[in-house]
């Protein structure tokens, strides 16, 4: 048996407990009656576990040697930073929900869509408690990039940390005239054989929904509430195209690689042509560290990538709450945000409406050194899908085992 088969078992036990009914007590926090400031004073020396994706030397960077000791010095706050993503976060939910404990051993973490969605399925976020937060002043949630995740409302039961926008990326050098629809791909691969390929993670599916949505025939094809017979017939489209072209791609289409980390590598060493990612391609860190060269740039698909923002949450059996959503508001203040959004830095665009800022924040941004190699949100924002139901990134999974993988 998978491991995805295992964990979607899991995932089924566990809804099927919640809708049975559940002896696990809820632990709540008097936001109602509790100010701020005496909130803050109840959490120093407390201990925050913080799981979050730890694939990104930057990430990492900006959180153990900025994240870690300022809270710390600011509010006696001991953040503890402990690897896992969607899949290991709601197995951790589900185990401990099935076995009754109301203190978990994770307090924060970051998500985004489907994660949130199944989440939210097994009561497993501890919320709403953003709108508490004295920073979210700062964010605009009308903006619907923030207040919605994957189709679903967020209703300030996790908070953005980030926006970005996916982009593919190219070495100039080599390709001045890369492909930005299928039928241009199709070409491209038969071109340029063994230089192309899908990744099997987060990444590969979030592409492979660029694909479906231009298969449905405009950038708002995917939009609204999660249709069966229209994942049906665009998916066994998405899957023709992939199983007819995949001898083409890197490895003869055998084998598909498992994390960004080795796509990043591939690409590095001339094997891929074409690669992809967050961030709007993710190019800049990757240049000025020296892994890709100066002469690589990114694009734009010509039906659109999707642009998103990833969260925070706090779990439901969290035993730090308080501190959390104090470690929380650090991460959304001005300064925490225009930290992170240095290109000499975790170069992410801040979450935070510029137009809310204070003054001196506001000049402070103003200076902030642009990309010199990447492309911004602004350069890709005629090319923008909202990121579809999670329905279709859970579905695309399995079936790309299954439809392709295995085939």
């Amino acid at each position: 048996m998978t491991k995805l088969i295992q964990y979607l078992t899991l995932l089924f036990l566990a809804l099927l407990s919640a809708s049975c009914g559940s002896d696990t007590k809820r632990t709540t926090l008097d936001l109602e009656n509790t100010d701020w400031e005496t909130l803050v004073d109840s959490t120093s020396g407390k201990t925050v576990n913080f799981m979050m994706w730890q694939g990104s030397p930057v990430i990492n960077e900006y959180i153990n040697n900025y994240v870690v000791p300022t809270v710390k010095e600011r509010y006696g706050i001991n953040l503890q930073i402990s690897g896992g993503q969607g899949p290991e976060i709601v197995q951790l939910v589900i185990g401990e929900k099935q076995a009754g404990i109301a203190q978990g051993q994770v307090d924060m973490v970051w998500i985004n869509g489907e994660t949130f969605f199944q989440l939210r399925k097994l009561d497993g976020l501890w919320g709403p408690f953003v709108d508490k937060l004295p920073n979210s002043k700062y964010i605009n949630f009308e903006d619907p990039f923030i207040s919605v995740d994957f189709q679903q409302p967020v209703n300030y039961m996790e908070s953005p940390w980030s926006i970005s926008q996916f982009a593919l990326f190219t070495d100039t050098l080599h390709v001045a005239n890369p492909p930005k629809n299928l039928e241009e791909l199709e070409r491209f691969v038969k071109e340029n054989p063994g230089t192309f390929t899908i990744s099997n993670d987060f990444t590969g599916m979030t592409l492979l929904k660029s694909f479906m949505a231009e298969l449905g025939g405009s950038p708002k094809s995917l939009d609204g509430k999660f249709d069966q017979e229209k994942y049906d017939r665009l998916s066994a489209k998405l899957w023709d195209f992939i199983n007819r072209n995949k001898k083409y791609f890197w490895k003869s289409g055998e084998t598909f690689p498992k994390e960004q980390t080795k796509m990043k590598q591939l690409f590095a060493s001339g094997e891929l042509k074409i690669a992809y990612g967050y961030g709007e391609g993710g190019i800049e860190e990757n240049v000025r560290s020296g892994l890709f060269p100066n002469t690589v740039k990114g694009y734009a698909w010509d039906n659109g990538t999707i642009k998103n923002s990833n969260y925070l949450g706090i779990l439901q059996n969290a035993p730090q709450k308080a501190a959390a959503m104090q470690v929380i508001n650090f991460l959304i203040s001005p300064e925490a945000q225009l930290k992170k959004a240095s290109p000499e830095s975790m170069n992410a665009n801040m979450v935070l409406d510029i137009d809310r800022l204070p003054e001196a924040y506001q000049k402070l941004y103003a200076k902030t050194k642009t990309r010199k190699y990447g492309p911004s949100m602004d350069d890709l924002k005629e090319h923008v899908i909202q990121e579809p139901a999670p329905e279709y990134m859970i579905k695309l999974y399995e079936d790309f085992r299954t439809a392709v993988i295995e085939k």
